[in-house]
């Protein structure tokens, strides 16, 4: 089998379940090394498990986004161990309530903008200069299509996957020079918890499993890819360009 990220450094957050797991075994089946991070330490040893079966290599990092500080301190322990980082997929999110706008309470508020947004700024932060250390490095944030929905009671995600969206397209015109590539993934309705949590009447049966998103975001990590600042919309299967307003 083709191993078309070997020696590869990948970074996934979220990486206990759902669509983050499912990541890191896709790279790590195609030959990357994962370091997979995640708040859940059973989950974590699990993974290990699974990729160790696929032939693979990972390294378990149990921690919690929302320790900001935590996340440089991982920068300066992956620059003293692997001098570089080719891969950052940012899918750790949090939902949060499902409710009107003037009856969500500020700690609510503050932990969907910690998670959603304030982590994967932290993250670029510490692991900036480990990316440009790469010939080829490429970083896919996970978004949704709430992002561009003024649905009501869905206020807090939506705000904080809408400012995800821009954080991630400035930081990739930012390396619009370098070999760097920065995009985002729609991966639409997938059967996970987070999805159940939103929507518990459907029929989780009818969704796609994250495995098969986790192969398309795999895709979006390999050093063919070209584009930059853009959207993969992955229930269409097409990427989507931003527009100005006319």
């Amino acid at each position: 089998m083709s191993k078309p990220l070997e020696g590869k450094i990948a970074l996934v957050t979220g990486a206990s379940r759902g669509i983050g797991a499912a990541v890191a075994k896709s790279l790590a089946a195609k030959g990357a090394h994962v370091i997979a991070l995640a708040r859940t330490s059973g989950g974590l040893e699990e993974l290990d498990d699974e990729i160790q079966k696929l032939g693979g290599s990972a390294t378990l990092v149990p921690a919690d986004l929302r320790k900001f500080d935590d996340l440089d301190r991982m920068g300066q322990a992956l620059f003293d161990r692997f001098k570089k980082l080719d891969i950052l997929v940012g899918n750790a999110g949090q939902l949060g309530v499902l409710s009107p706008l003037p009856h969500v309470d500020q700690k609510a508020w503050d932990e969907v903008i910690a998670v959603n947004v304030t982590a994967n700024y932290r993250l670029i932060r510490s692991l900036d200069m480990l990316l440009r250390a790469s010939d080829a490095a490429r970083a896919v944030f996970i978004t949704s299509g709430a992002a561009n929905k003024a649905t009501a009671y869905w206020g807090p995600y939506a705000v904080s996957k809408a400012a995800l969206d821009l954080l991630v397209r400035t930081y990739a015109a930012e390396v619009s020079t370098t070999n760097m590539k920065v995009n985002l993934f729609n991966p639409g309705p997938i059967r996970t918890r987070m999805r159940v949590k939103a929507m518990p009447g459907e029929d989780p049966m009818t969704l796609e499993a994250p495995e098969t998103v986790a192969e398309a975001v795999a895709e979006l990590c390999l050093p063919a890819v070209k584009e930059n600042g853009q959207l993969y919309n992955y229930p269409t299967k097409k990427w989507l360009s931003y527009q100005p307003p006319v």
